[in-house]
């Protein structure tokens, strides 16, 4: 895997804790196709690979063929996983972070680091980044910031791009970062830059993000076979605590009643946590890839039990709508 662009994160843990990989898995977030390549080398007789990005598929081009028949590519979105397989899968795997060839390319506008057009769309429809930076109110502006980049200074970030708007026009991502730092004390050694939270608010809402995944996690309820796996790393503590919600009401048994409350009624589960906790990265892995320092991973185990849908607001979606 030497010539894939970047270095998938927690694929070791992935591939340790699942058990023995065979049949047909889904990678719904195709990207580099690292996660692919993994599930394949080690036994997979069919990877399903989803990716909303074309471009995912282009860069692809010059490995995919190599597997045969045993790589299918699908441009979608992993909310609808269960219909772009077309066929009960024995694993899925998910992984949550913008990946590295979208951040490399400054046209595509989801860097800071980079000068390009504020765009962060991640199938290249739809509205971009400069449409919310422009059009929203100030008040959902600061509402993106803070419950998609958990900001605090939302309110005061939010002040000044409108501020900033009603003399220019906000069009690249240097000019968003440039204002965004002026709102925030200089960085520090070792800090994140300043405009990290920002970013990521604004590409979340963009891309939908927290609905999609919401949806995802119903759609590998409904596609997993009876001991299919769920695979599913995380890289903030927002998306991280839609995961742990989505697996632990999904395995929960019901019961657990009090003296302040009655029983709930009992249920049989979807889900088995397979282990209870969440998976860090090593320090080796850490040290190899420091992109990887903020993942979580977390496995489940479907049952057999009828796959159901939940309301999303049980999972803690923020209810920031951009229309």
């Amino acid at each position: 895997m030497t010539d894939a662009p970047h270095i998938p994160v927690l694929l070791g843990a992935i591939l340790e804790h699942v058990g023995p990989i065979t049949g047909v898995w889904l990678d719904g977030t195709f990207g580099a196709g690292g996660y692919a390549r993994g599930l394949l080398d080690r036994g997979a007789d069919l990877v399903i690979g989803v990716d909303r990005d074309p471009l995912a598929f282009e860069m692809a081009g010059v490995w995919a063929g190599t597997y045969g028949d045993r790589l299918r590519l699908v441009q979608g979105t992993f909310s609808d996983l269960d219909e772009l397989a077309g066929e009960p899968l024995d694993g899925v795997t998910l992984d949550l972070g913008v990946s590295s060839m979208q951040l490399d390319l400054a046209e595509r506008g989801f860097s800071f680091m980079r000068d390009g057009p504020l765009d962060m769309r991640m199938g290249q429809t739809g509205v971009s980044a400069e449409d919310v930076v422009n059009e929203a109110s100030e008040a959902l502006l600061a509402d993106i910031l803070f419950h998609y980049g958990e900001e605090r200074a939302a309110r005061r970030i939010a002040k000044a791009i409108v501020a900033e708007r009603l003399k220019h026009r906000i069009s690249s991502t240097l000019q968003l970062s440039e204002i965004v730092e002026k709102c925030l004390p200089r960085k520090k050694p070792g800090q994140s830059h300043p405009a990290t939270r920002s970013f990521q608010a604004i590409r979340i809402a963009v891309n939908d993000e927290y609905g999609q995944l919401a949806q995802g996690l119903m759609a590998a309820e409904r596609a997993l076979k009876p001991g299919g796996k769920l695979a599913v790393v995380t890289f903030h503590s927002s998306e991280d605590r839609i995961v742990k919600r989505f697996m632990t009401e999904r395995s929960s048994t019901g019961g657990g009643g009090s003296r302040y409350a009655p029983e709930a009624d009992a249920k049989v589960p979807a889900f088995t946590l397979t282990p209870r906790k969440a998976i860090p990265p090593s320090d080796a892995e850490i040290a190899q890839n420091p992109r990887a320092r903020s993942a979580k991973l977390r496995i489940a185990t479907r049952t057999d039990a009828p796959a159901q849908d939940i309301d999303p607001s049980q999972l803690g979606l923020p209810d920031v709508r951009l229309n």
